[in-house]
């Protein structure tokens, strides 16, 4: 997928993303409006599909990002950021070594390099969980790092390692 980026002076940014042989155009205005135009190709005329707020924009890009809700039921999801980093899902299964150990006693960062930034637990999110907290058989972590890191995660967390 290309997404091309361009100032345009005095608005905002615009960013052009090719869909299957269309192209989405978003214009972010410096005032935080999107609008959100449709073109058949970059030599035709663009068609207003809608305008959202800055407060409406983020909270429908959380939804696509998928930071509200992963339709996956896959043992392992991952997200690209910006920059390559993966965010990635794991559930503790029963019998993984880590279950019962504490973020910091198993020594997760040091051993594979990434971070453990929320964990689902019973219907609940924990964000920003500490190095006390006990990771539990059932729990998914929500971790983040570089591909080679998420899997050297995944196979701490299996017993693998």
């Amino acid at each position: 997928m290309t997404v091309e980026e361009s100032d345009l002076p005095g608005v905002g940014k615009k960013h052009v993303v090719e869909l299957d042989g269309d192209q989405l155009v978003i214009v972010t205005h410096n005032t935080g409006k999107r609008e959100v135009f449709k073109r058949p190709d970059s030599d035709t005329d663009s068609e207003k599909l809608f305008e959202l707020s800055d407060d409406l924009a983020r909270t429908v890009g959380t939804i696509l990002e998928g930071a509200y809700f992963q339709p996956v039921e896959a043992e392992k999801r991952q997200t690209t950021l910006p920059g390559g980093i993966l965010l990635e899902w794991y559930e503790v299964q029963p019998g993984s070594p880590l279950a019962g150990e504490t973020i910091a006693g198993a020594h997760i960062g040091r051993r594979t390099g990434v971070n453990v930034v929320a964990i689902e637990r019973s219907g609940q999110t924990v964000d920003s969980p500490g190095p006390d907290t006990e990771l539990r058989e059932g729990d998914t972590l929500v971790v983040t790092g570089t591909n080679e890191e998420c899997d050297a995660f995944e196979r701490l967390l299996a017993g693998e390692e």
